[in-house]
């Protein structure tokens, strides 16, 4: 394998920086697909954790042809999926999964998935991974608007990606960079690309999605964007918590308001419980940085899930502790916009417009808090970005569901 060192843009953690990095292609819609493993040792870089990053293609049953990226960055392994809109299938730290056990056990193809299926759910046949991007043209519950039926979050997690390519410092940390591009395109409706990116660190409990939508179109468009981030056990259990810098929350319909007095905190599985959703609007710091935290019930073992509010002004709490075969897994969603239909949110000024050739970047941030004083370290960040702040817990929702 030839090793080409290049310049370019690299966004270390964040938007904007610059480095020098080795460069590979993975995938090219030009080009055939080439499974490749890239490591540390190959790269002659000497690092306490060493690393490595290779690809690989499913077969059989529905997953037939579903091309996927592990990535072991010496203490975290993660796994991206290409195929599903560059989505993170799972993240692990020794025994702590950061993911869930859908039904759904195949990592489907996009190609035998009918989105317009099940009256627009049909994107419920593929969704199984810790990181699901809803959008971009629209999210939230299926419907009709404008004439036109929107299934459930949008197209982004059944797009394959056009290019998927790595890109890896030369200099300490020797941060990883896996990019792909996803383009939303039909005539007369929407042009968009959206240039995806999963940054982690050799050794690093924790990975980045920087994420850049582009409207490519000469005319202003309407978009959207949910980060559908998912979590189980270890952290999901009977008494777990949830928690936020809270400005405001609402519960999402009637079944939500009978449960807002527990809205942050979990059952164990539940028969019959089916799922609850919880309308959060989170503050945030100085610079709009805000930090939402699930633990289990010790305290002892959490996630956290950092954003800007100005990228990402809402956040829906998924709250679906029904039986473990059913999927017991709890959704932490920053978005611009909550999981109403598109038609719902343009009264609340949740459907922003992007203009021609304008762009908007979303960053999202996943750590592993894999003791107690990571925990406690992450709730007293919570606290501070609070800062005394009053929260409004609003008793109804705020979308009358009840006329559908």
């Amino acid at each position: 394998m030839k090793l080409l060192p290049v310049t370019c843009a690299i966004a270390a953690l964040s938007f904007g920086s610059h480095a020098f990095a080795w460069d590979f292609v993975l995938l090219d819609s030009d080009k055939p697909a080439s499974n490749q493993r890239i490591t540390s040792e190959q790269l002659g870089i000497k690092v306490d954790k060493p690393f490595s990053i290779s690809m690989r293609t499913l077969h059989g049953g529905r997953q037939e042809g579903v091309s996927l990226i592990d990535i072991d960055n010496g203490t975290m392994k993660l796994t991206v999926v290409p195929t599903r809109g560059m989505n993170v299938l799972s993240a692990q730290v020794g025994s702590a999964r950061m993911g869930w056990d859908s039904p759904v056990k195949e990592v489907v193809n996009p190609a035998f998935i009918e989105l317009n299926g099940r009256g627009g759910l049909g994107w419920l046949e593929g969704f199984n991974e810790l990181v699901t991007r809803c959008g971009y043209e629209w999210v939230g519950h299926p419907g009709m608007d404008n004439g036109e039926l929107l299934t459930l979050h949008g197209r982004a997690a059944n797009i394959p990606a056009s290019k998927v390519t790595v890109h890896i410092d030369e200099t300490p940390p020797y941060a990883i960079h896996v990019r792909g591009e996803l383009k939303e395109q039909a005539f007369k409706k929407v042009d968009f690309s959206v240039q995806t990116e999963l940054v982690t660190e050799p050794g690093a409990a924790r990975f980045v999605l920087n994420d850049t939508l582009t409207n490519n179109g000469d005319y202003p468009k309407e978009y959207q964007a949910l980060y559908h981030s998912n979590f189980s056990t270890p952290f999901l259990e009977e008494g777990a918590r949830f928690a936020a810098p809270v400005k405001q929350v609402s519960p999402f319909n009637d079944k939500a308001k009978a449960d807002l007095g527990e809205w942050q905190t979990y059952r164990a599985p539940t028969p019959d419980y089916d799922e609850t959703v919880y309308n959060v609007v989170p503050y945030g710091d100085a610079k709009g940085d805000t930090l939402t935290v699930l633990h289990n019930k010790a305290a002892s073992l959490g996630v956290a899930v950092g954003f800007n509010v100005q990228q990402l002004p809402v956040f829906s709490l998924w709250k679906n502790t029904d039986t473990r075969g059913q999927g017991y897994v709890t959704g932490l969603e920053p978005g611009t916009s909550f999981s109403y239909n598109r038609r719902y949110q343009r009264p609340l000024n949740l459907v922003p417009t992007i203009g021609p050739k304008e762009q908007r970047q979303f960053s999202i941030s996943y750590s592993l808090l894999a003791d107690k004083p990571a925990v406690d370290k992450a709730l007293q960040q919570v606290k501070s970005i609070q800062d005394g702040r009053a929260t409004e817990v609003r008793q109804t929702p705020l979308v009358d569901l009840s006329k559908e």
